[in-house]
């Protein structure tokens, strides 16, 4: 994705902010265990946090989370959720924290936003010798029949190159992490998934949906006809048409360490 269409999706969350911190799932805690199963202390930064909901997850797991958020509609939803954690306006790019300060930077279905080049040194200078570097992307399970024709009918804009498992699997193995710098270098990632799942509506999935951002930045007529689509699907699967139901998901991490 070019320089400014990614700027232009990245910054539009701040205009269904509310919505994302209704509608969007938490994460795997066993997946956050393993992130910080090898961290060397329990100072974590979530960068790019949005609403809070990687922070909710790792503050379940007692560790001392500070977040960071660039977006003030987004960090308003995180410090009204969360009122009681440390956070910060500021970017992956300009980090505003103190050199070796945590021992785990995390990033929730966002890294794919950062730009490397800059944020890479900026994640390192902040991060203390042996810190954890970890991305986690909530995906939909795509192996289940009905997950796949989903994908289908609502299109690459709707559901993206990171939003179902096989779509993630792909887009993450040319990822580019952190590698040799100046500033510190990275060693090899590693991958893993942990099932996950969310219950949700055929009214509250399209809501949910609504919050991507290949959604946000549409003109709104094709939203509307795209959302009116996938509204149409979901009412006409079994799978999904009687009620509440369990959104077969993962989450899919992305691990490296400071050397």
């Amino acid at each position: 994705m070019e320089r400014g269409v990614r700027q232009r999706h990245s910054s539009s969350f701040g205009t269904a902010a509310a919505a994302y911190a209704e509608h969007r799932p938490d994460y795997a805690p066993t997946a956050a265990r393993w992130v910080l199963g090898s961290a060397p202390g329990p100072r974590v930064l979530d960068l790019g946090a949005g609403t809070g909901k990687l922070t909710g997850t790792l503050l379940g797991l007692g560790v001392d989370v500070v977040a960071v958020e660039p977006d003030p509609a987004m960090l308003a939803e995180l410090r009204r959720a969360l009122p009681a954690v440390r956070s910060f306006s500021g970017s992956a790019e300009s980090i505003p924290l103190p050199d070796a300060s945590v021992d785990a930077v995390v990033a929730g279905n966002a890294m794919h936003w950062f730009d490397m080049a800059v944020a890479g040194p900026e994640i390192a200078r902040v991060l203390a010798s042996g810190g954890v570097l970890a991305g986690l992307w909530n995906v939909m399970d795509d192996r289940i029949g009905w997950v796949a024709a989903l994908e289908r009918v609502s299109g690459r804009a709707a559901i993206g190159p990171r939003d179902t498992l096989s779509s993630w699997r792909t887009a993450t193995v040319g990822m580019h992490l952190p590698g040799s710098s100046a500033v510190a270098r990275f060693g090899s990632p590693e991958q893993r998934e942990f099932a996950h799942s969310q219950r949700r509506t055929a009214d509250t999935l399209v809501a949910t949906i609504a919050t991507r951002a290949g959604i946000l930045v549409m003109p709104e007529r094709e939203r509307e006809a795209t959302l009116s689509r996938i509204r149409e699907f979901l009412s006409s699967r079994p799978e999904t048409s009687r009620g509440e139901f369990s959104l077969p998901m993962l989450t899919g991490v992305l691990r490296t360490r400071r050397l």
